[in-house]
């Protein structure tokens, strides 16, 4: 339990970017991030808005029909967390920071320090820059699908909360999986569920 719930303070984006603050992350990067995070999910929704979506829409007669769009809603929440992901390569620094802690090489530490400070640097520089150009794009994007379709705003709003809903919920499902995996694994006495506690480590990079 204390494992699954180190996973969420680490993992869970509204916890660690507002209730959790003890990491070597940047407070600003985290909110920044979980922000960012509900724009791109506002606009991946918007493109998965197609003439289908919008037949839909005059049949039931502007009515949202939770059957239909949930699984869009579900296509939208996994892309934007795989795009997400990749945000949070650059915007974060806790893993960089643990690792130079943990090196037990105690020599250069001036020069790795230093190497440390420039990597991110030149990490935080990509990612407001990366962050702000895709910005422009989806405020761009936004602002046409509104103006073009009007009378599906108030759909789009909807299927963007609904996904950012899942988003937030999923997380407390998907990270009781490696902590059982490896509760299994370290519990083998003879030591043969190696790979079960290395897929345990690869669903943590999901």
């Amino acid at each position: 339990m204390q494992y699954y719930i180190s996973l969420l303070k680490i993992n869970h984006s509204f916890i660690n970017s507002f209730l959790y603050n003890n990491d070597y992350n940047s407070k600003i990067n985290k909110i920044d991030l979980f922000f960012f995070d509900f724009v791109m999910l506002y606009t991946v929704n918007a493109l998965f808005f197609n003439d289908d979506t919008m037949h839909n829409i005059y049949e039931n007669k502007g009515s949202f029909d939770l059957e239909y769009q949930l699984p869009i809603t579900i296509y939208s929440s996994l892309i934007s967390m795989a795009l997400d992901s990749l945000l949070h390569l650059l915007a974060l620094s806790n893993g960089d920071i643990i690792n130079f802690k943990r090196n037990k090489k105690k020599l250069n530490l001036i020069r790795m320090s230093t190497d440390l400070y420039f990597k991110l640097k030149i990490k935080f520089a990509f990612y407001f820059i990366i962050s702000f150009l895709l910005l422009l794009f989806f405020w761009y994007y936004i602002s046409m699908f509104g103006a073009i379709y009007r009378n599906t705003q108030y759909h789009l709003l909807k299927d963007t909360l609904l996904s950012f809903v899942i988003s937030m919920i999923t997380p407390f499902g998907f990270y009781f999986l490696p902590g059982i995996l490896r509760i299994i694994s370290l519990s083998d006495s003879h030591k043969n569920r190696k790979c079960l506690y290395n897929f345990s480590n690869i669903l943590l990079l999901l």
